[in-house]
């Protein structure tokens, strides 16, 4: 089945399988690697992408569900060589060990602060409870989400 849709801001064509997720698509047709394959339930967070706005996991996705919608993933928020303040807060806060893990919390870290600029500690808990990490006990991940909130305001100001 051919599929045509819009990813980081570019129409995009693959030919994929019927029952083909859209993470299958991305990643293994489209060559975008940043949404990671772990669960496959929609239980950890890693494969969250954006899917007309909205924030889902993208292994519960079908790849024909996406049929002239527009797609944004983590590779899509840097511009060219200049990351997005969250993923350099990310960076400058420690939060990434594994880097498993990490597309997805960004995305959704992204997410959250594009809908509200300064979110309570319990938001940010709520908002990142669909992330699993193994690795880091999310405290810097906590850290990066108040430092790219910060930034984020600054910049708007």
């Amino acid at each position: 089945m051919l599929i045509r849709t819009k990813v980081n801001g570019e129409w995009r064509e693959a030919d994929v399988w019927a029952g083909s997720s859209l993470l299958y698509l991305l990643r293994e047709e489209m060559q975008l690697p940043g949404s990671k394959n772990a669960c496959e339930q929609g239980e950890c967070g890693s494969c969250s992408v954006w899917l007309d706005g909205e924030l889902v996991c993208s292994c519960l996705v079908l790849a024909a569900q996406a049929q002239e919608r527009e797609v944004r993933t983590v590779e899509g928020l840097a511009d060219h060589d200049e990351l997005h303040p969250v993923q350099e807060a990310f960076l400058e806060a420690g939060a990434v060990q594994c880097g498993f893990c990490t597309p997805g919390l960004i995305v959704a870290v992204t997410d959250l602060l594009e809908h509200d600029p300064s979110p309570a500690e319990p938001v940010v808990r709520e908002a990142l409870s669909g992330n699993l990490c193994r690795c880091t006990g999310y405290a810097k991940i906590l850290d990066a989400v108040s430092l790219a909130a910060a930034r984020m305001r600054e910049g708007k100001a």
